[in-house]
């Protein structure tokens, strides 16, 4: 898969009993998009792409829903297509391409938007995350085996010549022996003759005597999930979501408090400050109630309620500001 999913593409894949029976898709949105073959290009491209407000989402999705419109479906997968690039790069380290990965990506989002349902009160961003990710996951868990092994060409080379050689120093009469893992002196001489580093002898040695890992364990006898490297594939911290909403609070961080700040006087801003704002990461540096108190020749307790009639204020600005 090489090429941007195409109109024919989108009908081919979502076609189901109630799709199928459109001959011929609306005209085709993805002429917008470049092959990905160009993958910059695409990746650019894609990122160009409006994003749909809640509004546009959910007019498309029931008019896919209600009347099989693909044009519309068409302008859902458009829209979310930065969604699975932005996923496919946390599983660029499996060597895997990452055209392929996208592609793979792709026909999830394209199921998701099939079995997406409007009226379930979610957006398509959180429902597509699962079915982008199965995709890839798939994907890795058919050809990760191959691509671990060999990789570079002197991998490959290590690869087809390792397991040849090493039987052929067990079948040397001088160097016979029932040990399966490989002397120094066999490393150095394999490494000589190959023209590699003796550390990747070692490597490939270590890989090839491996056994398989299941990346999805069924579930053991008992019912029970059993963990596997599936659950840790991807980076938590990448996630699209997790993302959206650190600059969220990065947001509300820094225009947020300004702005919430603003709405005091000065004494309640001076003393939520000093009491918030000026203290380090010690736990020192900021006024205490009693030094307020003194500075303006009231209790600490009156204190203390400006502090939280202030707080309150500022908590009711921060989420219209959200």
């Amino acid at each position: 898969m090489s090429h941007a999913l195409s109109g024919q593409a989108l009908n081919a894949v979502m076609a189901g009993p109630a799709l199928a029976s459109h001959a011929v898709a609306p005209a085709n949105p993805w002429s917008m998009v470049p092959p990905l073959g160009d993958l910059d290009a695409y990746i650019s491209a894609v990122n160009r792409l409006p994003m749909l407000t809640l509004e546009q989402e959910q007019e498309f999705s029931k008019k896919l829903k209600e009347n099989n419109d693909l044009d519309s479906a068409g302008k859902l997968i458009l829209s979310h297509l930065r969604l699975v690039v932005s996923i496919s790069r946390k599983y660029l380290g499996y060597g895997l391409p990452h055209g392929d990965l996208i592609q793979e990506g792709n026909i999830g989002l394209m199921k998701a938007v099939k079995r997406f349902d409007p009226d379930q009160n979610v957006r398509l961003v959180s429902y597509a995350m699962h079915w982008i990710k199965a995709e890839i996951h798939e994907y890795i868990l058919k050809n990760w085996r191959m691509v671990k092994v060999a990789t570079t060409k002197s991998q490959r080379k290590l690869f087809f010549n390792l397991r040849s050689m090493k039987q052929g120093f067990k079948d040397d009469a001088d160097v016979a022996t029932h040990r399966d893992t490989l002397t120094e002196g066999q490393i150095e001489s394999m490494a000589k003759t190959l023209n590699v580093k003796r550390e990747e002898v070692v490597e490939m040695e270590q890989r090839m005597s491996g056994g398989d890992v299941l990346l999805d364990p069924s579930p053991s006898d008992d019912g029970e999930d059993a963990f596997g490297p599936i659950a840790y594939l991807a980076d938590a911290s990448q996630e699209p979501t997790a993302l959206i909403e650190s600059r969220q609070r990065d947001n509300l961080a820094s225009g947020g408090i300004s702005t919430a700040l603003e709405e005091l006087d000065a004494r309640s801003r001076r003393i939520v400050e000093e009491r918030w704002l000026n203290v380090n990461d010690d736990g020192s540096g900021g006024m205490t109630l009693h030094d307020l108190a003194a500075e303006y020749k009231v209790s600490a307790e009156r204190i203390r309620q400006i502090e939280v009639a202030a707080m309150k204020k500022m908590k009711k600005t921060l989420a219209s500001y959200a």
